[in-house]
């Protein structure tokens, strides 16, 4: 069974999510601030967590730091700030997605299902990885250092492995594979996301600014930004 932590100070705001996840076959878990939350985590197996940013004792924000450095789940972030900047903040926090409120339930919804379709496809890629099972090498992308590995979903410099999210192995997989190719950020959104572009240019852009730094702490430089255009791959 797939089991969703909800976590807002705000109860009616909790009740209300916890309806239309229960009412999917989603098992719900609720807690009402970030050390509950983390609390809840180290109790039960969770696939999805919905953060709330402002909350009393320990803020979504602090609490997606220290559950993203525990936990490879999706955190979908729940906001009523709607300035860009703290869109920015909560997915270079580590969030997959966000959210401000008020929200529509049902898109809500749609964004729990994409976060945890994605999720379990990546763990059907470990599973066959941890199998055994032989694969070729087609799925492994080369660009001088950089190997980007489809189907471990791996990615390492010089050998030396880079822990990205799932939608920034995606984003870099999906350049990657079009080497010198100029993404849209419309582009990048509709094939990683799966979902039709709805202006998203920060979400994306907050994406592709925090994978480019894991990029050049390991000491390889590759995405290249075309002003007023979009983004490309493409070696120095």
């Amino acid at each position: 069974m797939t089991t969703i932590l909800v976590v807002d100070d705000d109860r009616e705001i909790a009740n209300l999510i916890r309806i239309y996840v229960t009412n999917e076959g989603y098992d719900c878990l609720m807690a009402h601030d970030g050390e509950e939350a983390i609390q809840q985590l180290e109790k039960h197996d969770v696939n999805l967590v919905v953060l709330d940013v402002m909350m009393p004792k320990l803020d979504g924000l602090t609490a997606c730091r220290i559950i993203r450095e525990q936990h490879a789940l999706p955190i979908l972030m729940l906001s009523a700030k709607t300035e860009d900047m703290d869109k920015i903040m909560g997915l270079m926090t580590g969030a997959d997605d966000y959210m401000t409120k008020p929200f529509n339930p049902l898109e809500l919804m749609a964004r729990i299902k994409s976060l945890l379709r994605r999720s379990y496809q990546l763990n059907q890629r470990l599973q066959v990885r941890g199998s055994g099972t032989a694969m070729t090498a087609q799925h492994v992308i080369r660009l001088g250092a950089l190997e980007i590995d489809k189907e471990q979903h791996r990615v390492n410099v010089d050998g030396q492995p880079i822990h990205l999210t799932s939608i920034e192995f995606d984003i870099l997989y999906t350049m990657a594979k079009h080497q010198g190719r100029v993404f849209r950020a419309e582009d990048i959104y509709e094939l990683v996301w799966n979902e039709p572009f709805q202006g998203a240019h920060n979400t994306v852009a907050a994406h592709i600014s925090k994978l480019r730094d894991k990029l050049k702490r390991s000491g390889h430089s590759c995405i290249q930004t075309v002003w007023g255009v979009g983004y490309k791959i493409e070696l120095d």
